[in-house]
């Protein structure tokens, strides 16, 4: 890519019956966007412009039929089914989960073939999408499937990122899926990614504990003196800033996340509560670990006020930009490494 030419930013729609196509063309109105880079929705002109209808939207677009042709300065929409869909605002149906996935499926082939550059996905249900080529718990299972690297699911804003060690699995299968190999990749999965996405260069992490109060010495249940504490005193000993674990319910309250760059905490819930309570609205979702690079709002469908017009862009609008930030550090980290290998390389010739 030029220095002049713009990132090619992948869109995949989402459940048509939530607020997904409404947060995409809200957040294009502002035709500023389309300086920092050139969209691409993978969907279809009809039903975009029945949204553009219904929301009473004035907003241009231009259907492509290949996501390498899209036109910068525009934006675009790539016509990937040309049948019309029904719509059903506010409702959770098999057709529209059907869609969501054409869309997601079509976004992601194309971001693995670098006809886009990052993709940014508005959200599904989690229900209506299953299938028989869709069987995953969310986004961060189906791109991991389809891309190269492990995923971490970071929820993030400027001031605070939350990975976890489990993510889409049932509270009763935690306790059992936290090991010292898992904690172990995670915290590397975690600490590349700070350093080479966020340009971090020593990255000082929290891990979470699982039980209250850590366990308290074994009175409510043993995983943290004898699995997560001695596991990261390993990973200290290579010389990576890790520390804990620390209590959960009081880590927040007394901010104690704002003295690091990152937190990783063990389960679903335990990390991305404190999250949405301190920040819902304007965080991102960020799978990190990959090879390529997608985010998302952190919300859902929100089908309680699709079709009303009223549904905020912020966390969406932040998820482009984020998306655009990231893949400029990681390719500004990338030349530098191979500028660095090529040096030593050099040197050791000699």
């Amino acid at each position: 890519m030029s220095k002049t030419e713009k990132i090619k930013v992948g869109i995949s729609i989402g459940d048509c019956n939530g607020v997904g196509i409404e947060i995409i063309l809200k957040t294009f109105l502002d035709k500023r966007m389309l300086d920092f880079c050139t969209p691409v929705i993978f969907g279809n002109t009809k039903l975009i412009s029945a949204y553009k209808k219904n929301l009473n939207l004035d907003i241009q677009f231009n259907g492509v039929k290949y996501a390498n042709k899209a036109l910068s300065g525009k934006l675009n929409i790539l016509n990937i089914w040309n049948e019309e869909i029904p719509i059903e605002l506010g409702k959770q149906t098999k057709v529209a989960g059907e869609y969501a996935f054409k869309s997601l499926e079509s976004a992601t082939n194309s971001l693995e073939k670098g006809e886009i550059d990052v993709l940014v996905t508005a959200p599904i249900n989690k229900d209506n999408i299953q299938s028989e080529n869709f069987h995953f718990p969310g986004h961060t299972e189906y791109l991991e499937s389809k891309l190269k690297g492990e995923s971490l699911m970071i929820l993030m804003t400027d001031e605070i990122k939350i990975g976890l060690i489990t993510g889409h699995i049932p509270i009763s299968k935690v306790a059992e899926t936290i090991t010292a190999e898992l904690i172990t990749n995670k915290v590397e999965n975690l600490y590349t990614t700070l350093v080479q996405d966020f340009a971090i260069s020593k990255p000082k992490i929290a891990v979470l504990g699982l039980n209250p109060h850590c366990g308290d010495h074994g009175v409510i249940g043993t995983e943290d003196d004898e699995i997560i504490k001695p596991t990261l005193i390993n990973i200290q000993k290579e010389g990576k800033l890790v520390y804990g674990p620390f209590a959960a319910d009081s880590f927040f309250g007394s901010e104690s996340y704002k003295s690091f760059d990152a937190i990783l905490a063990m389960y679903h819930d335990q990390g991305l509560a404190p999250f949405k309570t301190l920040s819902f609205g304007e965080g991102v979702n960020y799978t990190a670990g990959l090879n390529k690079i997608r985010t998302s709002p952190d919300h859902g469908t929100a089908y309680n006020i699709a079709g009303k017009g009223i549904a905020s862009i912020s966390s969406f609008k932040e998820s482009i930009f984020t998306a655009i930030k990231i893949y400029k550090t990681r390719q500004e980290y990338n030349s530098l490494t191979k500028n660095t290998l090529k040096t030593v390389e050099q040197k050791q010739n000699k």
